[in-house]
């Protein structure tokens, strides 16, 4: 009979509340899982870094966790370590099947617990996720985002399959950690057999749901039996499949339920699979948009229930407890960009939080392109023991031009490392391009970032001073010891290089996104960069108040925050169930897309799809957008003349063609500002540093220019 450690989720009585100082005192109260506690209801989800998958960097590996158990999270699980090979998610990727894996671990495990925190390990087989010929699989369904084709698992490849979970779960609890994690969502071997969409099998482990949740019921067991009561059982279980003959709530309800009884401690909250067409994780999904799913769970088991996707700051996530949503949080990202996440909710610095803004730029997209992870808002994130903040023995006064997120970035850096740092700003707001960005329907979390640096900067003491154009007589006369130029990019113009760009209709994204000029309501743009399609999203959404209504001035409000998509539009619009309760398969629904506000043209001059230079795992949903949004797409033509009828192109058949449009607006670029940097030969007694978009103007790349600010001001 296997050991069963049965867990009621512990109440958060008025006691705890009463008793705590904070702020946010559901997320911050203890929970008693019977043999062990939890310090918080705060924990850090699993990420696959990269770090896991060779044992040097294991060092690293343990620095990244311990920096976060440091912060005063409560509980962390590792990302995805495999039971055998062919669970693999890459070649060789990171295992735990042998003795010599539990020394690798055990620095993990004990750089944690110095910090008075618990580590799950999550134990993930890929299925036909897996990046090899010799992947697996419920059926042999070929993955459309994977290259090879699985092999249906035979009953005998099943049966050993539970007994490398059982060993992995073994080996991890020899290797000190306090739990394992069995991921059975996202689309990965155990979803692919709980779901029709994959299992086709005709044998016991297909056909009801009953069937098709008796492999990863076995999985649970024997880790149950392998490791006693006193561990912790995790089970990522897909709450919302978001697929084409998914299941449907109350399958999902069967299975946690069976779940329970099978031993598990904590069942966590999956929503969607990797290949499913609606996203989940992106800026533009509201935040909290799918606890109602996990609520509905919670309803019809006693163990502790997590929430999960899109959740970021601590209102939220105390609004999910206190109303009886979930008993815990699990956040991924948001530690990735502020490791002290909990200790700042803990004293009430929110302001100071680095909040995630879930741009995917340098966890996922790095993820996918099979390179370390980081955080485009953080880039210490995974570079602990390589990007460190000494304090400076020799302080330094220091000169920052320009208050983009380049500048911003070494300013912050600069100073907690002890430098006298003044920043220049010739415009009169902070921010440079993120406050383009900021208005885009969807991107509002934007304003996040350009909260935090301001925040940060008070707090370091950097002296500011706005609307200031630097020349090189004040930075001479400063007496500084190093400059660091992050003056950034302005938007190239086509005047002088397109017949009739000096027209009153034709304005920059600038112009446009700044709320200076407005458009009529048909808009040529031309560029279908990243920042064509924020435009054609900003022309098209039919939410947000339109910018020259606002203000300027409000836009500058450091309180001031747009209203995002509600949930129940953004559900509707991508086809997702408005019921908890849902009885349609995987939780789709059809559609509704939006009426835009405006016909949008979106124009490249180079053929084939528009936005194949978009980042991977965000990409496609920018696509889709504007596909929705009614957006008529363009490639291949070439600019004649813009005219008071509207601009003249060659289509790619090679005709001459009008489109009648009120508006032109340019997106064809940036070009660099930094006359300010000297010639060599020029250069007086301080140190010229060059950041960011002045450096290279050739694409705009947040992630470069903070990581560029952090690197320069680190070193100096």
């Amino acid at each position: 009979m296997a050991a069963v450690a049965t867990t009621t989720a512990q109440k958060i009585t008025t006691t705890d509340i009463e008793e705590s100082s904070s702020p946010y005192p559901h997320i911050l109260a203890p929970l008693d899982l019977g043999f062990t506690t939890l310090k918080n209801r705060i924990v850090m989800g699993s990420m696959h870094t990269g770090l896991e998958d060779r044992f040097y960097n294991y060092g690293k590996l343990a620095a990244y966790f311990a920096r976060r158990a440091e912060g005063g999270v409560g509980m962390m699980i590792t990302g995805g370590i495999s039971p055998n090979r062919e669970g693999w998610l890459l070649p060789a990727g990171g295992t735990m099947n042998t003795k010599a894996d539990v020394l690798n671990h055990r620095r993990v495990t004990q750089a944690v617990h110095k910090h008075d925190s618990k580590i799950i390990m999550q134990i993930l087989h890929s299925g036909r996720y897996g990046y090899h010929p010799f992947s697996v699989s419920s059926s042999a369904i070929k993955s459309p985002i994977t290259p090879f084709k699985p092999r249906k698992m035979s009953i005998k490849n099943i049966e050993q399959t539970i007994e490398d979970y059982a060993r992995c779960a073994t080996l991890a609890k020899e290797a000190g950690y306090d739990g394992v994690e069995i991921m059975g969502s996202e689309g990965y071997l155990l979803n692919q057999f709980l779901s029709s969409h994959v299992n086709q099998r005709s044998d016991e482990y297909g056909g009801d749901i009953y069937a098709r949740m008796k492999f990863p019921l076995n999985v649970v067991r024997a880790v149950r039996e392998a490791v006693g009561s006193d561990f912790i059982i995790i089970f990522r279980l897909s709450m919302l499949d978001l697929v084409k003959d998914g299941n449907v709530m109350d399958e999902v309800i069967t299975v946690a339920k069976a779940l329970e009884e099978a031993g598990v401690t904590i069942i966590n909250t999956g929503i969607g699979w990797h290949e499913a067409r609606v996203p989940t994780i992106v800026t533009s999904v509201p935040r909290a948009a799918f606890v109602d799913f996990t609520h509905e769970v919670k309803k019809h088991v006693s163990i502790p229930v997590m929430a999960s996707n899109r959740i970021n700051m601590p209102e939220t996530a105390e609004n999910i407890l206190a109303q009886g949503q979930a008993d815990l949080i699990q956040m991924a990202r948001p530690f990735l960009a502020d490791p002290d996440w909990v200790n700042k909710a803990k004293t009430g610095d929110t302001d100071r939080i680095n909040t995630c803004i879930a741009c995917n730029q340098a966890c996922l997209d790095h993820t996918f392109q099979h390179k370390r992870s980081t955080c485009l808002v953080n880039p210490q994130a995974c570079y602990e023991t390589e990007l460190v903040y000494k304090k400076s023995k020799k302080p330094q006064k220091v000169a920052v031009v320009g208050g983009g997120v380049a500048g911003m970035s070494a300013a912050t850096v600069a100073a907690k490392r002890g430098h006298d740092v003044t920043l220049f700003e010739a415009r009169d707001v902070l921010g440079g391009q993120f406050n383009y960005a900021k208005v885009v329907p969807g991107k509002e979390e934007f304003f996040e970032t350009i909260r935090y640096f301001t925040t940060e900067l008070a707090h370091q003491g950097v002296t500011i001073h706005l609307n200031t154009k630097v020349d090189k007589a004040l930075l001479d006369d400063g007496g500084f010891d190093h400059i660091i130029i992050a003056t950034g990019v302005v938007p190239r113009s086509l005047a002088g290089r397109l017949e009739g760009a000096e027209l009153p209709q034709v304005i920059s994204y600038a112009d446009l996104l700044s709320g200076k000029k407005t458009v009529g309501q048909t808009v040529a743009v031309i560029g279908a960069g990243g920042i064509g399609f924020d435009v054609s999203e900003y022309l098209t959404a039919n939410h947000g108040q339109p910018l020259h209504e606002l203000g300027e001035e409000t836009l500058k409000d450091p309180d001031y925050r747009p209203t995002p998509q509600p949930i129940e539009d953004w559900r509707e619009e991508w086809g997702v169930t408005l019921d908890s309760d849902y009885q349609t398969d995987g939780g789709l629904v059809k559609r509704e897309p939006i009426t835009p506000v405006r016909q949008v043209y979106l124009m490249q001059r180079s053929a084939g799809r528009l936005g194949a230079g978009l980042n991977k795992t965000t990409g496609w949903v920018h696509r889709a957008h504007i596909k929705s949004h009614g957006v008529i797409q363009i490639s291949g033509v070439q600019y004649e003349k813009i005219t008071t009828e509207g601009i003249w192109i060659t289509n790619p058949q090679g005709h001459s063609q009008l489109l009648r449009v009120d508006s032109v607006v340019v997106c064809a670029g940036q070009e660099s500002v930094n006359e300010l940097m000297p010639n060599v030969a020029d250069a007086p007694n301080a140190e010229y540093h060059l950041i960011g978009g002045a450096k290279l103007a050739a694409e705009l790349d947040a992630k470069r220019a903070i990581r560029d600010g952090a690197e320069v001001a680190a070193a100096i």
